[in-house]
């Protein structure tokens, strides 16, 4: 399905749009604590006045994506700021620490530690009975924590009326636990309420399945981390996307055991995006020569299909892609998805806005590509300064 809708842009979305661009999206993985990154790449987007016209994201992503599409441009950075001060608010090392990448490991480790014992405010709170214990098929049997507190969350910080009203459209990922299906909850075939955040973003079995409906739902980060393909198969319009990755793909060889639970994390939750990319790419090389070669057939040589076909192959959708990959520090370990330290916070937001703004100086790259080869994609931690 393509989605030709019209859609009113907000004011001032066109001061960094690529001339051409006639979408705008951002696309949102999973990554628990890492996803302050995207918030910050979210505050680059916006004040450089390019607003999106599609959000999908995923576990965390979809958390971010239900904060920004549900308020107004101008509120949504600080909806997106008063959540992760919230989830991020308790400090269990109040003290000053000595410098050094040691002592700042050893304070996130604490910090991770507590989020496992205590939850994290307004996000999950322990379960009173842990789950081995409890009865089988009881409440509390198939996950470590509760996660009511996050629904009063996005009740509170999220309006749900705007979020439903068309502009931007989202999309949330996740995954049938009795299927294994994936499903997108796509506001535009769906209205979208907590619940379908909430599912997006429930990781087993530290968090519990979802009801949606009748069906219930896992994190979608356990089939498909990278909400991209979703989105390059609904959309046909010439677009500009944004994506924000937590995980990256390339990475060192681990030389302990700590770098070989991160690294797998990396690998586990990277999703291929690249994969997406050079697939797309394939595509579009084999539909340019369908093109060419139906272009040589005679009018009355060909049937209805053939004809609809070729009408469709007149005008191809170009893609520019430009990717922010969170850049792990040399102090963060495998816990650094659940570290939810407010220091960690604030550097990941930081470093999120930084990246955005570093990847915007890049004006060249803000040109939408030619129909042949019909994708670019530019990342600032792998292409020349």
């Amino acid at each position: 399905m393509t989605d030709t809708s019209p859609h009113t842009a907000p004011a001032g979305s066109l001061a960094c749009r690529p001339h051409g661009c006639q979408c705008i999206a951002l696309v949102l993985q999973g990554g628990g604590a890492l996803g302050a990154y995207q918030a910050g790449v979210y505050e680059g987007l916006e004040a450089a006045g390019l607003h999106p016209d599609w959000i999908a994201g995923v576990s965390i992503g979809a958390i971010n994506t239900a904060l920004i599409a549900g308020n107004p441009p101008g509120r949504r950075v600080e909806r997106l700021r008063a959540f992760w001060e919230r989830v991020t608010a308790r400090n269990l090392w109040p003290v000053p620490a000595p410098d050094g990448d040691d002592w700042r490991r050893a304070r996130n480790l604490h910090s991770a530690f507590s989020t496992l014992l205590l939850g994290q405010p307004g996000f999950f709170r322990p379960n009173p009975t842990n789950p081995w214990l409890a009865p089988r098929g009881g409440r509390g049997a198939t996950a470590f924590y509760d996660t009511s507190p996050l629904r009063g969350t996005l009740e509170e910080l999220v309006d749900w009326r705007l979020l439903n009203g068309g502009h931007p459209r989202v999309a949330f990922g996740a995954v049938n636990v009795e299927t294994g299906n994936f499903a997108y909850f796509d506001s535009a075939k769906t209205e979208i309420g907590p619940e379908h955040v909430m599912a997006s973003g429930a990781l087993p079995p530290g968090l519990p399945p979802v009801r949606v409906g009748t069906d219930w739902f896992w994190d979608g980060g356990l089939v498909s981390n990278t909400p991209l393909q979703y989105l390059l198969e609904q959309e046909g319009r010439d677009g500009l996307v944004v994506q924000v990755d937590l995980f990256p793909a390339r990475g060192p060889l681990p030389r302990d055991m700590d770098e070989v639970l991160g690294r797998e994390k990396d690998i586990r939750y990277s999703s291929r995006t690249r994969m997406n990319t050079d697939a797309y790419t394939r595509l579009r090389r084999w539909q340019l020569r369908l093109k060419q070669v139906l272009a040589k057939v005679p009018e009355e040589r060909l049937d209805d299909g053939e004809r609809a076909l070729r009408r469709n192959l007149e005008r191809l959708p170009r893609l520019l892609i430009l990717q922010l990959i969170y850049q792990r520090k040399v102090y963060e370990g495998q816990t650094r998805d659940y570290e939810f330290g407010p220091e960690t916070m604030r550097e990941h937001w930081e470093g999120g806005l930084e990246d955005m703004r570093a990847t915007l100086r890049h004006r060249e790259w803000l040109r939408m590509p030619e129909e042949d080869p019909g994708i670019a994609v530019h990342d600032v931690h792998h292409e020349p300064a």
